[in-house]
Order: structure tokens, then sequence, then C-alpha cells
């Protein structure tokens, strides 16, 4: 085997360091070692700062391999192992880590591995030992191989390390022995646990004789503007009720034209507000109007004062429901950090927007969970009044594992 044949890769996370091998080597190449290395960088020395670090082929088959049972064992248990055998992984205390040492230094001309290699751990294995350390209490240690399709699976969805072996584990002690061994039936399993994290509004519903006013939130840029235009469209045009639009986007003039050629194509009443008294005067014109959607400019999670200016003037408007719009694009920590900063101004829903645009949707779980929000609608384009459906959660865990498509 030529040494180009192995090559290394390091990156900031696991998945990361996975995609680059994908993107070098292609779908098919083995993994053979992973380890956490520091960054290299002095102060990542001094912070403990580390990185991710990955060894695979396109030539290579290493077999999935993990160690049929752990034990107890003293450490001269490795020095008895046969040469070219590799030594049998035990189990560590449990606050210490098991460390996979990485091959020797091979000198010019000779192998670029040895047949040790054949023995490690690949790469998601590795990192999920701690689950059969976990399972210690059922008797079963081996790891089957459709649960680590599965990780890989949810890692693939954009879903992270922690959340992804939490859904594994719970796999693992709930599923039946038939379908441990069905990557479909699994996948189906997580599907369930996943739909029960989501809660969901239904769509806006109106009564009849009383006004509903409902304003949509948001950072800049995640499509506010375009999703009012779709419910204003579909409850005018489809379901025939008075539809009113107020804007307070003043600060961009093309939102304000975009909203404004939708309400003349739609023929719907528009007003265009910012201060208080304008917004008083706005929602008084409207009092006949079934449903009046309110459109405001994008802000800045990190802009306080501007958050708070847009908690004013929806205390003034009297809304009765506030939207927050986040894009499905964005990572999770961004929607996490989002989704805290606007509570203050009281949001009630969640719009899930550009899932059309997302490489995977796994990424929204995590403010899923932690906001206890529910859905009220998912978009996945820019057709007016198409490309909106109103949210469903087993549809959205579906999706989010890639069992269904978005639809183009």
């Amino acid at each position: 085997m030529k040494d180009t044949e192995i090559k290394t890769y390091r990156a900031a996370t696991m998945h990361q360091a996975l995609a680059m091998v994908r993107r070098d080597l292609g779908p098919d190449a083995a993994v053979l070692h992973t380890r956490e290395v520091p960054t290299g960088r002095w102060l990542g020395w001094l912070r403990g700062a580390r990185a991710i670090e990955v060894t695979a082929s396109a030539a290579v088959n290493v077999p999935s391999r993990f160690a049929d049972r752990y034990r107890e064992s003293e450490p001269a248990d490795a020095a008895h192992a046969a040469p070219g055998e590799p030594a049998e992984l035990t189990e560590a205390p449990r606050d210490v880590a098991v460390y996979q040492p990485t091959p020797a230094f091979q000198p010019p001309g000779s192998p670029a591995f040895p047949e040790e290699v054949k023995g490690q751990l690949s790469d998601l294995q590795e990192m999920l030992h701690d689950l059969c350390r976990q399972t210690r209490r059922s008797g079963q240690r081996d790891l089957p191989e459709t649960l680590f399709r599965l990780f890989t699976d949810l890692i693939e969805a954009d879903l992270n390390e922690e959340l992804a072996r939490e859904l594994v584990e719970r796999v693992r002690e709930e599923a039946s022995n038939d379908e441990i061994t069905d990557d479909v039936l699994l996948k189906t399993r997580v599907a369930r646990m996943i739909e029960t994290d989501i809660t969901t509004q239904g769509p806006i519903e109106l009564r009849q004789g009383e006004r509903k006013l409902v304003a949509l939130v948001g950072p800049t840029g995640v499509g506010k503007t375009t999703t009012i235009a779709k419910l204003a469209a579909n409850y005018r045009l489809r379901q025939k009720r008075n539809v009113g639009l107020i804007t307070v986007d003043t600060y961009r003039i093309a939102a304000v034209e975009q909203l404004r050629t939708y309400a003349e194509i739609i023929d719907l009443p528009m007003q265009v507000v910012s201060t208080p008294r304008e917004m008083r005067e706005a929602v008084r014109r409207m009092s006949a109007m079934d449903l009046i959607l309110m459109d405001t400019a994008g802000r800045s999670p990190k802009d306080g004062i501007k958050i708070q200016e847009l908690k004013a003037l929806l205390t003034e408007a009297g809304a009765d429901e506030v939207h927050l719009v986040l894009s499905g694009v964005a990572g999770a920590r961004t929607l996490q950090q989002t989704a805290e900063r606007f509570s203050v101004v009281g949001a009630t829903a969640l719009i899930l927007t550009k899932l059309d645009e997302a490489s995977g949707l796994a990424n929204v779980l995590p403010v899923l969970r932690a906001s206890r929000l529910p859905l009220s609608y998912l978009t996945n384009g820019q057709n007016v009044p198409d490309d909106i459906e109103v949210a469903d959660p087993g549809r959205l865990a579906r999706l989010m594992l890639g069992m269904e498509k978005v639809a183009a």
C-alpha cells in the first residue's frame, strides 16, 4: 500500500472532519483512527482547546469492531498479546477516558500502518464507547452495526453529538430484538422519539366576528415579509377572510415596497407605521378586519435596545399572537440564542423557514426542546401563496431524519 492512500484530517468537530474525508476520498472511504488533539496554538494549549484528528483511506477496508466484552484486567495483559495482534480493550475507571494510542512513527519505505491498525476502534465507534459502558447493566456489550449507522445518520442530519448519543442510547434500551437489526425500524422509532419533543399549535384560528392581530418577529433575512404574504394570500384568496397588513419595517424601503406590491396584487389594505401613536391609529382603522398581519423590522438578537423597542410596539398594537420566525439554515447554537433573546417580546409560536435551503434539519431540534414554543408553520420556498404548510410534528421528525423530502 502506498503512503499516499492514507490521509489525516483535522477539524473542530467530528462532523466537519467526516465531511472533509467524504469530500476528498469519497463516500466509501474507511476511517482508520480518530483522536482528540490540541489545536497547536499556544493559547489553545493554555485553555485546553481541542480538535478532532481523523485518519482515513479510500483503499483500506477496516471492519467494524467493538471489543466483544469489557473486562477488568492488569496492565500486564497487554504485554501478553501475540506479535502483530492488538491488545484487548479493557474497562477504564469511570473518571478516566480510555486512551487509544496512535501508531508509532514509520521510517520511509515501511508500510504506512502496522497490522495493529485493524484492532483499533473506528472513528464514531470510539465516540460511542461511553454508550457501551452505560449499558453494562443490560449485559449487552457489542454495539450493533445498525446503531452505528443510525448515529452517523443523525450526525449527517446536523444533530449535535450529545443529542445523537442520547437518542441512540434510548433506542438501544427500548428497541426489541427485531428492531435492533433493522435500519428502517430503528429510524422509525427515533422519529417517534423526536416527534414527542415537537409541539405544534396548528394554523391561525379565526372566529366569526372577532378580529385577530398576528405579528411576525425575528432576525434579519429569515423571510418574515414573504411569509406574511403567503399567509395573507391564503386567508384572503382561499378562505375568503378580510385581511389587513401593517408594516413597521421602515428600516428597509425594499421590504415596504415588496409588501405593498403583494397587498395590491391580493387587494388588501396596508398601513405603514413608525411610532406607537401611528400603530394605535392603524389598528383602529382595521378594526373590521378578520385578521391583521403585522410585519416587523428584522432585529439583531444582540441588540437589546431594538428588541425592547419592538416589545413596546407589540404591546401598543395589542398583538394576540407573536410568531418568532427562524431560518432552517441557521446553526443550532444560533437558533437557541435567537429564541432566548426574542423571548422578551412575548413570542407565542415559532415559524421555520427556508427548509428547502437547509442541508439538514435536525439542527432545529435543540431549540424546539429548549424554548417549548409550539410550531405553527413551515415554509420551503419563495412562491406565494404556496411553499407554506401547517407544521406537523410527525412530518418534521421524518424530514429531520431524511425519511421524507422537502417538497421542491
